[in-house]
């Protein structure tokens, strides 16, 4: 990967200032996937000069040359498809198979769907005498997360450059192969010198400088909510604009009308997707105290039916985890949630039978759980379920809203009328009805200590505008 090392600013592949290289790991057997370099604050300064001096054309030009670079980005990415889906897996562990229909194509959706909204929205329009114009906010710093390497890059880049913000990105270091990828598309498709920017690094060297910077406008960030804190502060003085998507801990209240075999097995297997690391994964499952056997005995089916192996083979269905830190982590809550007293259902510490390196867990299952346990209020970001008892309706509900977290909520039931009026209920940013796929054209994002503003659709784009009320526009 000829630009491993440089970094793309100004319409140009450069050297680091002060050239600082890390290694990226394999996650499935701990070999080295390849080497980046790391930036500073000198490479922001650098690139926000870039982006401030790109945005004075490329903010406030003809709608129609966004939407054509968007649908030429989306032509260089169909070519380079394949790649992205082998850089995902070979960097954060997702199986090929997934990588492939989920992963890669989210991403080229992102772009497709950006392109497909600008072209129809209407950015300006008259109440009464007045006229209402909607302008790009400005430089944007955007810092990404590694668990959905294409989808979070794209919500954010290709809402941003359809609204004319010109963008310094700064992925994760953790997942920076597709990035690169990404980043050679976007230039080879024609975006003008300095309106996208990349620059590897890390949260203190380059994510910082990002969250400060006084030419940055906004700073739109996804990750965790302790990263997403420290960048809301640095980014305080400056008086940006503050976008955010951070953690969750959902809920998936299985309501006793459910079919319970389907409701319970497809909930326990979503929360296992991307080996459980996605922000909104339904990782609480709620079920009446009547069905508890039953559904336990149904998760612990479906924890065991899952196909663990290495990323490349195609009949995987779950890779390892991203990072030793990250296998660290979850270790350290399983051993909590037996600590406190939880049954263990399935899984459990240590990597599954048969493998002896590479950041593998075993799909777990908790049962007989409380709600003030650490499993059921902190997010794992790894594949463990918990399981806790609820009484009637009202009680499941307090106990979906009993935590710091409100990115998604899930419900089952064949009763679709009170799924509705439950997930009104539900302090949460989105809903799921009997395990709905998740859309790019419907807002992305959380209440509370799950962040602010939205992605993706209408509302993430108006959250890259800004609104401007010229009155006396016409005589009165």
């Amino acid at each position: 990967m000829g630009n491993a090392l440089r970094f793309y600013i100004d319409g140009s592949w450069v050297d680091p200032v002060s050239p600082t290289s890390l290694e990226v790991t394999n996650p499935a057997d701990e070999t080295l996937a390849g080497t980046i370099s790391l930036g500073s604050g000198a490479d922001v300064d650098r690139a926000v000069i870039a982006a401030r001096r790109a945005f004075e054309h490329f903010g406030f030009g003809p709608k129609a040359e966004r939407v054509s670079l968007l649908r030429r980005i989306v032509e260089v990415y169909e070519r380079r498809y394949e790649e992205i889906a082998e850089a995902i897996t070979l960097e954060m562990g997702s199986p090929i198979s997934f990588s492939r229909s989920v992963q890669a194509h989210f991403g080229r959706e992102r772009f497709k769907q950006a392109a497909d909204l600008l072209e129809a929205y209407d950015l300006e329009h008259m109440v009464a005498s007045s006229r209402i114009i909607r302008e790009p906010i400005g430089v944007c710093g955007f810092i990404t997360p590694w668990n959905w390497p294409m989808n979070q890059i794209a919500s954010k880049v290709a809402y941003g450059l359809a609204a004319g913000c010109t963008i310094v990105w700064k992925p994760s270091e953790i997942s920076p192969l597709s990035a690169i990828i990404l980043t050679e598309i976007i230039e080879e498709a024609g975006a003008p010198a300095g309106v996208f920017n990349m620059i590897q690094g890390d949260g203190p060297g380059v994510g910082a400088a990002l969250a400060s910077h006084p030419d940055i406008d906004m700073i739109s960030f996804t990750g965790s909510t302790r990263a997403g804190v420290m960048v809301a502060k640095a980014a305080a003085d400056t008086v940006k604009r503050v976008h955010q998507e951070l953690g969750g801990k959902s809920a998936n209240i299985i309501l006793p009308d459910a079919d319970l075999e389907t409701a319970v097995r497809d909930g326990v297997l979503r929360c296992f997707t991307n080996t459980g690391q996605s922000c909104q994964a339904p990782t609480r499952l709620l079920v009446q105290e009547d069905q508890l056997a039953a559904a336990v005995e149904i998760a612990r089916k479906a924890a065991l039916s899952v196909r663990i192996g290495h990323p490349s083979d195609p009949e995987t269905k779950m890779g390892p985890l991203v990072s030793a830190m990250q296998f660290a982590r979850v270790q350290e809550m399983i051993e909590a949630g037996i600590a406190e007293g939880a049954t263990l259902v399935a899984g459990g510490p240590g990597r599954p039978k048969g493998f002896d390196k590479g950041y593998y867990v075993s799909p777990t299952v908790f049962s007989d759980v409380r709600n003030d346990m650490r499993i059921a209020r902190e997010e794992i970001f790894g594949p463990v379920v918990v399981i806790i008892a609820y009484r009637d309706e009202d009680e499941a509900i307090a106990i979906a809203n009993d935590s710091e977290y409100g990115l998604a909520g899930y419900i089952a039931s064949r009763d679709v009328e009170r799924a509705r009026r439950i997930a009104r209920r539900i302090r949460a940013g989105r809903i799921y009805i009997n395990m709905a796929p998740p859309r790019g054209d419907v807002p992305f994002g959380g209440y509370k200590k799950s962040g602010n503003g939205r992605e993706q659709g209408v509302f993430g784009f108006e959250d890259f505008l800004e609104v401007k009320a010229v009155l006396g526009y016409e005589p009165a």
